[in-house]
């Protein structure tokens, strides 16, 4: 029987991997149990953040090159949209013993920023120490997914994000990033999500329902 506790799963992934999607759809599921949970996103989550995830955008699609921000700028607008949710949002719910459930969190920052962008590791860790103060995900989600099938998705979308756009090589290397963190841990599930399908959707909530003692 499900025992109200604090519990933090992360869904990550290149874009059209379809984490948002079955992060909404664990939501519901969990609801169906009557277990209630909140589902954020990263960047964003709260007011403030939402407002840095606006400017960090804003200039992503601002085609005057000399005046876009500075790789290590932009890392600062992530990992301060991440102070904000972790301080205002997260923390408050697993005081509450609520379960989270956040659409990326760190390991994208290592993925995108650390893998990707060339950001020193040692500048991430050094401000994680402070912004985390030791908070991890319970559970982590690395949904992996091919070429093809993000492509597909990606077309479909009717609003893009900064991301969207990148060359194909970008995400290969993105993904590759996301194995290689999810690589011998316990508590990161690494699951293909090229059909994006009812079986996915079931296979996360097993996983969830164990890790949760739901019934």
């Amino acid at each position: 029987m499900f025992k109200k506790k604090p519990f933090f799963i992360v869904f990550e992934g290149v874009e059209g991997c379809g984490k948002s999607f079955q992060s909404r759809k664990l939501k519901k599921n969990l609801s169906s149990k009557g277990i209630k949970s909140i589902l954020t996103r990263e960047p964003g989550g709260t007011r403030s953040a939402e407002l840095i995830r606006k400017l960090i955008l804003k200039d992503y699609f601002n085609k005057r090159g000399p005046e876009k921000f500075d790789k290590y700028t932009d890392t600062l607008l992530y990992l301060a949209a991440r102070n904000e949710h972790i301080k205002f949002k997260i923390e408050p719910a697993l005081k509450k013993k609520f379960i989270v459930i956040c659409d990326r969190f760190t390991d994208s920052t290592l993925a995108y920023q650390v893998y990707g962008k060339k950001i020193s590791r040692s500048f991430i860790d050094f401000n994680h120490k402070f912004i985390l103060k030791g908070l991890k995900p319970n559970l982590t989600f690395v949904l992996k997914v091919t070429t093809k099938s993000s492509k597909s998705r990606l077309r479909k979308r009717k609003t893009k994000n900064r991301y969207d756009n990148f060359p194909e090589s970008f995400y290969r290397k993105a993904q590759n990033s996301f194995l290689k963190i999810a690589k011998n841990r316990k508590d990161y599930f690494v699951l293909n999500s090229s059909n994006n399908d009812k079986n996915l959707e079931k296979k996360i909530f097993l996983i969830v329902q164990k890790a949760l003692k739901i019934k």
